[in-house]
């Protein structure tokens, strides 16, 4: 059955769905040798070549679930052309090829989900799923409550105005701040880019916890495999999330 490329590569555990429509644009795709750069071509997995980067394009591999404590000082990209360390060279021991879902930039360290299923990660990435993401962030001195609030109400940015987030102070000392911030969306450096807006300096940024899974007791730089319980709680327990603010709105037509 013929499908879009990018959702072949997404079903092959190459990358996301957004991820492979830009491996594409790239010219790293071939059909039966014959080079894509358009979005619009479909293959059949089945019967045509599918290439990557020249290797070829297999769809079948067990799928495998990621929660990984992520250090600073890692790419979460599957290519870096800085040569920087790369996350998935912290997966010792997998001989599966996996890719994130979402992404943590070079200096913020935490809880990051990588995966071979296309399809998962696509429903956990995609904004309109809004899937919650809670971040611990230490900040020089200290934290004015009308800081607090114009983060919660959400602030304006180079690309657009933020939605509102939950935020609260877990720790102050004489020097430093821990404030815990959740937001649902996923630009770049959303979280640094928000403190910032609001003059608050970031000394650290880790994220505990996507959707329904915390980081618990795993060292920064570990990895473990998710249970089915978690693959699936995560996705169906966003849609009940989301169920459940949808009633609590009331009907949208009287």
């Amino acid at each position: 059955m013929e499908e879009r490329l990018q959702k072949i590569l997404s079903q092959a555990g190459i990358a996301s769905r957004r991820e492979a429509e830009r491996i594409i644009t790239e010219g790293r795709v071939t059909v039966n040798g014959k080079a894509v750069t358009e979005l619009g071509v479909k293959a059949d997995a089945a019967r045509d070549m599918i290439t990557v980067d020249g290797k070829q394009v297999k769809i079948g591999d067990k799928r495998v679930y990621i929660l990984l404590n992520k250090p600073v000082g890692y790419v979460t990209t599957l290519k870096d052309p800085q040569g920087r360390p790369i996350v998935t060279e912290l997966l010792k021991g997998l001989n599966v090829r996996v890719f994130p879902v979402g992404r943590l930039d070079y200096n913020t360290e935490g809880l990051l989900l990588l995966t071979n299923d296309g399809e998962w990660a696509n429903r956990l990435a995609h904004p309109r799923h809004e899937v919650d993401k809670e971040y611990l962030v230490r900040v020089k001195g200290a934290v004015a409550r009308e800081q607090i609030l114009r983060l919660e109400n959400g602030v304006e940015l180079d690309d657009g105005p933020t939605a509102p987030a939950r935020v609260a102070v877990t720790k102050q000392s004489d020097n430093n701040t821990w404030i815990s911030v959740t937001i649902h969306e996923g630009r770049y450096r959303q979280v640094r880019r928000m403190c910032e807006a609001v003059s608050l300096s970031v000394v650290r940024l880790r994220r505990v916890r996507y959707g329904t899974l915390a980081m618990g007791e795993l060292r920064i730089g570990e990895y473990r495999h998710l249970t089915p319980y978690e693959v699936t709680s995560l996705v169906e327990g966003e849609k009940m999330k989301r169920g459940a603010t949808a009633r609590s709105r009331g009907p949208a037509f009287k």
